[in-house]
């Protein structure tokens, strides 16, 4: 028989209170189950004692046993030191989309080209600053040469 440590809904209409409990997994989710082994009022503030109680040395009895808790269960278990958990990891979830990944390399290739175009223009610039101030020591000499 497969065992799981998760919670069964209780409470009325958008005012939920959970029973965490130790049912069989074919087991309805608010239905049948083994032991009740602690509480989950999620109307409660965060940092609420009274939010999650679990009776810790039945928990580990249960996972003993072969218990498996389900995502929820196992989060409050690793906030009492029973279980760890390993977080998840998704790095797929946060890369860009196509379209932006397309937009960005666009955005790219245009500044690109526009410091490459300021760069000939500065080029350009220096060049025809320079060129004037050549010409005439050119010149001098030849003068001097002529006379």
């Amino acid at each position: 028989m497969a065992l799981k440590i998760r919670l069964a809904r209780g409470g009325s209409k958008k005012r939920p209170y959970y029973r965490i409990v130790v049912a069989d997994v074919n087991a309805p989710r608010d239905g049948r189950f083994i032991e009740k082994i602690g509480t989950y009022n999620p109307l409660l503030p965060k940092d609420s004692e009274d939010r999650v109680n679990i009776d810790v040395d039945r928990a580990k009895h249960w996972m003993s046993v072969g218990a498996k808790p389900t995502d929820r269960v196992l989060r409050f278990l690793d906030a009492l030191g029973l279980e760890k958990r390993e977080p998840r990891n998704n790095p797929n979830k946060a890369k860009p989309g196509k379209k932006r990944l397309e937009r960005e390399a666009a955005e790219a290739e245009a500044a690109t080209a526009a410091k490459e175009a300021a760069e000939t223009e500065a080029e350009a610039a220096k060049e025809a600053a320079a060129a004037p101030a050549e010409e005439p020591a050119a010149e001098a000499p030849a003068e001097e040469a002529a006379s």
